[in-house]
């Protein structure tokens, strides 16, 4: 998951400076992300909701849980929700409720190797074994393609992972898993609110894991996740499995968690849920804006389908002089990132997953760059990105 940055430049540096320079979007400092800025639009009834909870003497799985479980499992468009202590143990225990995958058997579960570590790290705590299928060059998502030539008849289930804040193709997935039995759990960490044809993330496997870590579209004041289905049984199973130590959950046979949503959480979510939507248009917008400015530049960038809403958790392009591209801009005083710079399948921990080379997936990770992009971005800091790009391109020419 990506930290926050904030890169802090000698405020002397412009002293010297005429006007005209003063302005140049070369003199913008733009971090990645300051969460104090969402923090200032949301302040005042943060803090009362804060009092209130602090108040209430009510801190875990109370009311406010209740309430933002409902009012997030609306947002979905699905019949329910659980809260839980983050995303991790969402995907861990929409796994074991699924009932998919048990310890000690050997269960494979199929994802992609371009993501967070912890899709993979949640399949090995659910006691399954992570497999990795490529992903298609174009969205960078798991290639059901690849997924169909994955299959063992030890594959449990599939876990698709919504890269960057767009879904993967779950149309073709979900035939190539029903094809095969197996079950499909949605890793929604980064598309909180994205759709295809007005169906929301969450909406087309068997459950979906979301996490509230703060960088998250929706994010909390500190860690959070929730898992959603439209399966009640097996939102009765999470809801058991989150407390793993309660004597309804040791009267069953699968471990549990000890995984519950604090109140002051879901309070902050409650609060920022109203203003979702919003941001995410936001997000879009500055979106929008790079990729016309960079469409006719060296630079990959996000295609979407006119079917698709995309909520750009991340505005990831992809460039053959990646590094040279990103020294570049921290010499423009803009902040980047690498979301991700390893592939799982070459890490110690899961390099058991992969049965042959990813090709697609070992091509583009050396590409890959994040540019600044979130709700509170300014449109001197966007243009600020846009020129020093632009000016890179230029000087390569």
């Amino acid at each position: 998951m990506p930290k926050v940055v904030r890169r802090i430049f000698n405020p002397q540096a412009s002293e010297g400076m005429s006007e005209i320079e003063r302005r140049s979007p070369f003199h913008t400092t733009v971090p990645f992300l300051d969460l104090s800025r969402q923090h200032q639009e949301i302040a005042t009834e943060a803090d009362e909701a804060l009092r209130r909870v602090a108040a209430g003497g009510d801190y875990i799985l109370g009311r406010e849980v209740e309430a933002f479980e409902r009012e997030w499992a609306a947002f979905c468009g699905v019949a329910g929700a659980v809260a839980v202590a983050s995303g991790t143990d969402a995907l861990t225990l929409a796994l074991l409720a699924s009932g998919a995958v048990r310890k000690g058997r050997g269960d494979e579960v199929i994802t992609t190797p371009l993501t967070a570590a912890y899709t993979a790290l949640a399949i090995v705590n659910a006691g399954g074994v992570p497999v990795f299928a490529d992903i298609c060059p174009r969205s960078l998502t798991l290639d059901p393609a690849a997924v169909e030539r994955a299959i063992t008849p030890r594959t449990r289930a599939v876990v698709p992972v919504h890269l960057y804040g767009r879904l993967a193709d779950m149309q073709t997935i979900n035939n190539v898993a029903a094809r095969y039995g197996l079950t499909v759990i949605e890793d929604a960490a980064q598309a909180h609110g994205a759709s295809i044809n007005g169906r929301r993330a969450s909406a087309f496997g068997h459950a979906a894991a979301f996490s509230f870590y703060p960088t998250k579209n929706l994010g909390a004041y500190g860690d959070g996740g929730a898992i959603v289905s439209d399966d009640p049984e097996l939102l009765e199973r999470a809801r058991i499995l989150r407390q793993g130590g309660h004597p309804e959950a040791l009267r069953r046979a699968t471990e549990g968690r000890n995984s519950r949503l604090d109140e002051i959480q879901a309070a902050v979510l409650r609060i920022k849920l109203r203003r979702l939507e919003e941001w995410n248009r936001r997000r879009r917008e500055t979106a929008h804006r790079y990729s016309s400015a960079f469409e006719r530049t060296k630079l990959i960038i996000p295609k979407v389908r006119d079917e698709m809403s995309h909520v750009y958790h991340l505005y990831v392009v992809r460039h053959a002089a990646r590094d040279r591209l990103r020294a570049h801009l921290d010499g423009h005083r803009i902040s980047t990132m690498i979301h991700y710079p390893f592939l799982l399948h070459q890490q110690p921990l899961f390099s058991s997953g992969a049965r042959s080379p990813l090709p697609v997936a070992e091509r583009v990770v050396g590409e890959l760059l994040s540019l600044p992009l979130h709700p509170h971005l300014t449109e001197e800091e966007t243009s600020a990105v846009i020129a020093a790009v632009l000016d890179f391109e230029k000087d390569a020419e």
